[in-house]
């Protein structure tokens, strides 16, 4: 799992929490300008949003006679879902999300340039949040799926796609600007597991697609 991008999130929750009780995000203190001072302290209901970023990992080729990994990297932007049950002190959910993204590697070659891709994926997952006054780090896991695509270009392009499936884990932070408006960052691993594409130019090839993605997102509760 890539460990920078959860040192990342880490360094953020710290800094937003320090910062939610300058906002007066803690209920006391002088409320800001910026920030509704309706109480957000209840997570319960239903909420939806849109979120992008940016995913950066690994893709690996494995033909008959060699493995080869190599680095990936792209954006990602989508819409995701869920509910949340606020338990007083300690907030279980559950959320889907779908992204259309362009995590891929580019590889020129003698037979010609080589393309490996995420398309799109998607995860279903559980959340666990303990909130601090408005702003709510938690952890994340679940399933993740999604499309990916190989093309190869000898001057006429073929290409194949295939589905992948496999499994996501994550943490994140939000934080509650009114009562129905939260903002949120986010880092996910996802591990979309490995596939065969029978169909290219030189016999078929098991493809992988692993990567993390550090995203930003608004969510609305209803």
């Amino acid at each position: 799992m890539n460990r920078s991008g959860i040192a990342l999130l880490a360094a953020i929750a710290l800094t937003a929490t320090a910062q939610a009780a300058d906002l007066g995000w803690n209920g006391g203190g002088t409320s800001s300008n910026l920030y509704s001072p309706v109480s957000a302290s209840q997570w319960t209901g239903f909420y939806a949003g849109i979120s992008g970023g940016h995913g950066w990992g690994t893709s690996s080729v494995r033909p008959a006679i060699a493995a080869v990994d190599n680095n990936s990297n792209g954006w990602t932007l989508g819409a995701q879902a869920g509910y949340n049950m606020d338990m007083g002190g300690f907030v279980l959910g559950g959320e889907a999300d779908l992204q259309w993204a362009n995590i891929g590697h580019n590889e020129p070659g003698l037979g010609g340039a080589f393309t490996t891709r995420t398309d799109l994926f998607g995860t279903l997952r559980a959340r666990a949040g303990v909130p601090i006054g408005q702003v709510m780090p938690y952890g994340t896991v679940g399933v993740a799926y999604g499309r990916g695509s190989a093309i190869v270009d000898t001057g006429v392009s073929t290409s194949q796609t295939a589905n992948h499936f496999g499994w996501t884990v994550g943490v994140g932070l939000e934080a509650q600007a009114t009562s129905n408006l939260s903002l949120k960052a986010e880092y996910l691993y996802v591990d979309l597991g490995t596939q065969t594409y029978n169909l290219l130019p030189g016999g078929g090839r098991d493809i992988g697609q692993r990567f993390g993605v550090i995203r930003a997102g608004v969510n609305y509760k209803f």
